[in-house]
């Protein structure tokens, strides 16, 4: 067996032959050429497993589960199969950007307080490129405080520690499926700091296949009962029974169009901001997770009104102190409110 390389790719696969060839391609495009890919083929009834061995690229190894365990299992597998120091994630169907893991690997290096890098990321959804729909630029401190309300990284885009994944005991989760990777990051913030790079070095597509539209239902009541038992741990009987809320509206991007929900879910945020605040936060931490609190308010405003199910002047009375009206801008506000009488109307 050649040199243990420097990245292990670890991959899922699941009748994803119409899409891994572009995969494969971006990854064979990467300036830092030191990387495996370990491909796990979760019982694929197309033409997968034929993709990943007709590459004919010695760095890519191919494991066959005879029966479908799921993603977890097979990422596990995967997993215990790498080889390298540090362990990059990637879906069947995402694309990495040439010079992902060259800069990545150069973080590492650099910053060994880090156990995980990830970068910014765009979509493209029906072969457009999109921008992301997660915040940025993001510093470590205000990477903490949106794991508590959302999961802010993206799985394909992420770099982290071999070693350090390697205490964990399973590496990810049956128990989290489908929110796996949003577990996994919480877990390996325990030996280092998750950072990442400003920069678009991941594409993440959107289709009608892709696990987070098929599995909502799980991936939802695993989402709750992830963000429930952190702030569980953080508050104990304190903590405020958001979860719900936050997965739906806030992860799940649904209208909003009740008022004493959307002051119910901003009176529970506060309560986290202000244990949040308690911890080793510097100012420019702390102004950040503001100006974040503040832009998810109107975001969700915005949304509601726009929808026709809340109303512009019910959104500014649940204001909360945190959310400056500055972040919505007179026009849109105006454009918001007329959109979503006209939609009121119709239904």
């Amino acid at each position: 067996m050649s040199a243990a390389p420097t990245v292990s790719v670890i991959m899922a696969t699941y009748n994803g032959a119409a899409l891994l060839p572009e995969t494969l391609a971006s990854l064979q495009a990467q300036t830092f050429a030191d990387w495996e890919l370990v491909a796990v083929d979760d019982g694929s009834r197309d033409d997968s497993v034929a993709v990943l061995r007709g590459v004919g690229d010695p760095r890519v190894r191919v494991i066959e589960s005879a029966v479908n365990g799921g993603p977890v299992v097979a990422r596990n597998r995967a997993f215990a199969a790498a080889r390298g120091r540090y362990v990059a994630g990637l879906d069947q169907d995402d694309l990495c950007l040439p010079d992902r893991f060259a800069r990545q690997v150069a973080w590492l290096d650099a910053n060994p307080g880090t156990v995980l890098v990830s970068t910014a990321t765009e979509c493209l959804l029906d072969g457009r490129v999109v921008p992301g729909q997660w915040p940025r630029p993001l510093i470590p401190g205000l990477i903490d405080w949106l794991m508590l309300v959302q999961n802010p990284l993206v799985w394909s885009s992420v770099l982290f520690r071999a070693d350090a994944a390697r205490r964990l005991d399973p590496f990810e989760r049956p128990e989290c499926r489908y929110v796996e990777d949003f577990d996994l990051y919480h877990r390996l913030r325990a030996f280092g700091r998750i950072d990442q790079i400003d920069t678009v070095l991941t594409r993440y597509r959107q289709h009608a296949g892709g696990a987070s539209q098929v599995f909502s239902g799980t991936m939802t009541a695993h989402a709750e009962t992830l963000l429930r038992n952190l702030h569980r741990a953080l508050l104990g009987d304190r903590a405020p029974d958001i979860a719900g809320l936050l997965v739906r509206y806030v992860m799940g991007r649904a209208p909003i169009g009740d008022r004493a929900l959307l002051r119910r879910l901003f009176e529970g945020i506060a309560v986290l901001r202000a244990r949040f605040g308690e911890g080793a936060c510097d100012a420019e931490t702390r102004a950040a997770v503001d100006r974040e609190i503040s832009r998810l308010w109107w975001r969700l405003c915005r949304a509601g009104i726009r929808s026709g199910r809340l109303k512009l002047r019910d959104a500014i009375a649940a204001r909360p102190d945190a959310a400056a009206l500055a972040d919505a801008h007179p026009a849109d506000l105006l454009a918001s409110g007329m959109i979503g009488a006209v939609r009121a109307l119709r239904r």
